[in-house]
């Protein structure tokens, strides 16, 4: 039996603030769902049961997004058991969606050794009570930073799940990501949701994925994702789910004196989407060559 088609998901991050607007986006653009962070204005002042109603008569899914200790960088004075009591408050309220999945954004890079095995025990069991599958983005200043310590991490965690973003792996360590490094190797069959957005050695986004002068880190990226969806086809995992993930705030590059962004952040989501869709992550696939993102 062939292997089910990824689940696509348009990202709310640096899109509509209207729901409606960003539902028809999804629909244009052939998205199976969006994903957005449970505090996304799109959801200010709705309740949850109109938010499931749309998107449940326009056939879209929903991924939720949930951080903790403040903003994507934690605030310092956000300890553990802050930000596990925090994490409970979140996936509390996450329920009400009823989402697919939870990815979740938490904890810090700042905590000693100790302090990272006594949260992740907390957060790892928070998130087997949840209403719907849980997996932990490796996000740089947050617990999974350090790609190096994901191997003993998840030896002592066998039931922290990941989402998979190896662009914040490509700053903390300066290189890029491949199939062939330790981590990459280590975290394969634990990796339920992918952030496809391409990273480089000095910062967390290329200008524009398809650029030719992005091939050689495209391709890195390209052959960990594939190899995470074949650990998934091999556990019978069901559909992958990935979320092309290119981001503003400092993420896409800027000109100088004008701030204006160099390429279109919605055109760079929907062409990896479509690249994604042509096969690029398919077992045989060879190269991006192989396909096209126009």
């Amino acid at each position: 039996m062939a292997p089910a088609e990824p689940l696509l998901f348009l990202s709310l991050w640096g899109q509509p603030e209207d729901l409606g607007a960003a539902i028809r986006l999804a629909g244009v653009h052939g998205f199976d769902g969006l994903e957005a962070n449970l505090h996304h204005p799109a959801f200010t002042g709705r309740e949850p049961t109109a938010i499931r109603g749309l998107l449940e008569r326009a056939g879209l899914r929903l991924i939720v997004e949930l951080v903790t200790g403040g903003d994507y960088v934690p605030a310092l004075e956000a300890g553990p058991e802050a930000q596990l009591a925090e994490l409970e408050r979140l996936l509390d309220q996450a329920r009400a969606l009823n989402p697919l999945r939870i990815t979740v954004i938490t904890g810090s890079d700042a905590w000693p050794e100790q302090q990272q095995r006594r949260f992740l025990e907390g957060a790892v069991a928070l998130a087997g009570a949840a209403s719907a599958p849980v997996s932990f983005e490796t996000h740089r200043s947050r617990s999974l930073f350090n790609p190096w310590a994901i191997a003993e991490l998840l030896a002592q965690h066998p039931g922290l799940r990941l989402t998979a973003d190896l662009s914040h792996w490509c700053c903390v360590s300066e290189r890029l990501m491949e199939p062939e490094l330790a981590p990459v190797r280590a975290m394969a069959g634990r990796v339920d949701h992918i952030h496809a957005r391409v990273g480089h050695p000095q910062g967390p986004s290329v200008a524009h994925p398809f650029a030719p002068e992005a091939a050689a880190a495209l391709e890195a990226h390209r052959r960990c994702w594939q190899l995470f969806l074949r650990c998934q086809q091999r556990r019978a995992h069901g559909a992958a789910t990935i979320t092309p993930e290119f981001g503003p705030d400092g993420y896409l590059p800027r000109l100088p004196f004008t701030a204006a962004p160099v390429a279109d952040l919605l055109e760079i989501n929907v062409a990896m989407a479509r690249w994604i869709r042509q096969g690029a992550l398919d077992p045989d696939a060879a190269s991006p060559g192989t396909t096209s993102a126009s």
